[in-house]
């Protein structure tokens, strides 16, 4: 399950991944993302909360994991990871080279940091 909060009047959405994720979460979160997407085009940033990430249930929610990312990257200007795992914070410095958006590692104490770094001008 993915759950996700709006932050700044939806200029910033913040997911938490709670299980293992599936492929139905992934349709889920475009079904609320999309919408918003289409009257604002571009998000100041997306908070991703990796405290709770357990992985995939299986190689389908992998791949519907990648599609969602393809579809939806070049809609993000800043991406924000909330982590203390260590393979988690090395993550922004992988995704980066991958994706549109700049990306960067904070630590779970640190959402309020995370938060203004995404709100500030790019």
């Amino acid at each position: 399950m993915i759950q996700h909060r709006w932050h700044q009047d939806q200029k910033i959405l913040e997911i938490e991944p709670e299980g293992p994720l599936q492929e139905s979460d992934f349709r889920n979160l475009a079904s609320q993302v999309d919408p918003v997407l289409r009257q604002r085009e571009l998000l100041a940033g997306l908070l991703i909360n990796g405290s709770h990430f357990a992985g995939w249930e299986d190689f389908g929610a992998l791949v519907a994991h990648l599609r969602f990312i393809r579809d939806h990257h070049r809609h993000i200007h800043k991406v924000a990871l909330l982590s203390d795992k260590p393979l988690l914070r090395v993550m922004p410095a992988i995704v980066s080279h991958l994706v549109s958006a700049e990306a960067r590692p904070f630590s779970l104490h640190e959402k309020a940091e995370a938060l203004e770094w995404l709100n500030a001008a790019g």
